[in-house]
């Protein structure tokens, strides 16, 4: 028997018309059955997810993009990690490409039956590589197609994570890789939407300055210009169990958001 087998595709994907790839890789829920029952209680529940992104996103259609969504849990293997496992933050914690605690630092595995290096790699085989190489070819599709392009890496957290960052987090936290991942003009006008918007604060490469696919993907001189934004999980949902949807809630950042997508491709489609 294979070190780890799905039935589950590794992602699904919708092609759009215009300069704009959206990337969630955090949305995903599914665990394989096997690997679930290595699981404890509370990480079945894999209360780590970006929930509900494809819903708040729903205009993503509307405005012509492309969606390329994850469909396994990041504790499966997180495809927004090196594939080398490396720290994106260096003396930051972090959880890696195959997490073994949960971001309250409780165990994922009930018997401390951790993954050795063969099954990460049947892992990273199954679902990881899949998934990037998908987004690749979409990015060489939209550029030769466009000339200058857009990769928007979507996500969402809870607002208070004492293991990574003091405090709440700012509602709307962009990462433009401290600036080498898309141009500075762009990243100060989706700074301007977000500082703007009523009732919600945002940031510009704070704690979150873009995980490894926009750090890997953006490449502005040639064109292509990638931001993640990180949003608080409060500004749309509920940030404990069951993790509902709260539509009166979303419809409140849900314009702000779809005004910096709307932004990001006026900034492409000019160049």
């Amino acid at each position: 028997m294979s070190l780890f087998q799905t039935t589950e595709p590794p992602f699904r994907f919708r092609q759009g018309s215009r300069p704009l790839l959206i990337s969630m890789p955090h949305v995903g829920t599914h665990v394989p059955p096997a690997l679930a029952e290595r699981f404890t209680a509370q990480a079945r529940h894999v209360p780590d997810t970006d929930w509900h992104l494809e819903r708040l996103y729903d205009f993503a259609d509307e405005l012509g993009a492309s969606v390329l969504v994850a469909t396994h849990s990041r504790y499966v293997v997180d495809l927004n990690r090196p594939p080398d496992d490396q720290n994106l933050y260096p003396g930051q914690d972090t959880t890696g490409l195959c997490p073994i605690d949960t971001f309250d630092k409780t165990p994922i595995y009930a018997a401390g039956d951790l993954p050795g290096e063969p099954e990460i790699a049947a892992r990273r085989d199954a679902i990881w590589h899949p998934y990037h190489r998908q987004l690749q070819a979409e990015l060489d599709r939209l550029k030769a197609a466009h000339g200058t392009i857009a990769l928007w890496d979507a996500h969402s957290i809870r607002s208070v994570l004492p293991r990574f960052f003091e405090g709440k987090l700012p509602d709307l936290n962009l990462g433009s890789a401290n600036g080498a991942s898309c141009d500075p003009a762009l990243a100060a006008t989706l700074l301007g939407i977000a500082a703007s918007a009523p009732g919600y604060t945002g940031v510009l490469n704070g704690r979150f300055k873009g995980g490894y696919i926009t750090r890997q993907y953006g490449n502005p001189a040639r064109g292509i210009h990638a931001v993640q934004l990180e949003m608080t999980q409060c500004s749309y949902m509920q940030e404990a169990l069951p993790f509902d949807y709260l539509p009166e809630v979303a419809a409140g950042v849900q314009p702000h958001v779809r005004r910096m997508l709307e932004a990001v491709l006026t900034f492409v489609e000019q160049r």
